[in-house]
């Protein structure tokens, strides 16, 4: 049952590396700089997606 696990994250590990290779095909032009907000928005999103992230591990880890 490990060699399937092993095999599951080499593959996914794969399949994302060819997901950022494509990603940067092609860049776009330099653009006009987003205007800065301090209001901690991205911050929230940055913690939110970290802790999605550790909650799917920490199930497949389960099952």
């Amino acid at each position: 049952m490990s060699s399937i696990k092993a095999w599951t994250l080499f593959f996914l590990a794969f399949f994302l590396s060819g997901l950022m290779q494509l990603s940067h095909g092609q860049e776009p032009g330099p653009a006009a700089a987003p205007p800065m907000s301090n209001d901690g928005k991205a911050v929230d999103q940055g913690v939110a997606y970290v802790l999605m992230l550790l909650a799917l591990l920490l199930t497949y880890l389960i099952h």
